[in-house]
């Protein structure tokens, strides 16, 4: 069985020791992916001169699946042979803009997908982070 960590080069540093993306045999499992990029900049976040803070859930998300697109083609897959997503948002109250985006994406022929609230994620102007799985024979990879 083949088994091959991956940290895809132009994509932001995790921040930890973990891959971008775990092959083991057929299956891609790709870490949790935000909208960060590799300047450490925040797509979806934009604060003003006075501080204020504002945040967009729908450039987050397309910037998360547009990451996740990246990081599969690494691996010679895309989004169409993603079989299991995982979205994990900060706030509930943004689950209609994140709704309105992912459906442009996958429709009910796509993923299986489990979208649950949590406390916070590592950077404060982070409101959605995603994991994914694939499955990618590797002979077609």
């Amino acid at each position: 069985m083949t088994n091959q960590s991956t940290l895809v080069k132009g994509k932001a540093t995790p921040r930890g020791k973990f891959p971008h993306i775990k092959r083991a045999g057929d299956f891609l499992f790709v870490s949790g992916t935000s909208s960060r990029l590799p300047d450490n900049t925040i797509v979806g976040a934009e604060v003003d001169a006075m501080g204020t803070t504002n945040l967009d859930i729908q450039a987050q998300t397309k910037a998360v699946i547009e990451n996740i697109r990246d990081i599969l083609a690494a691996e010679g897959a895309g989004l169409e042979d993603v079989v299991e997503i995982s979205t994990f948002l900060v706030n509930m109250n943004d689950f209609g803009g994140y709704n309105r985006v992912y459906s442009e994406y996958f429709d009910t022929e796509g993923p299986t997908r489990t979208t649950v609230a949590v406390h916070q994620l590592p950077h404060p102007h982070l409101l959605i982070e995603i994991k994914a799985v694939a499955f990618k024979p590797v002979s077609q990879s």
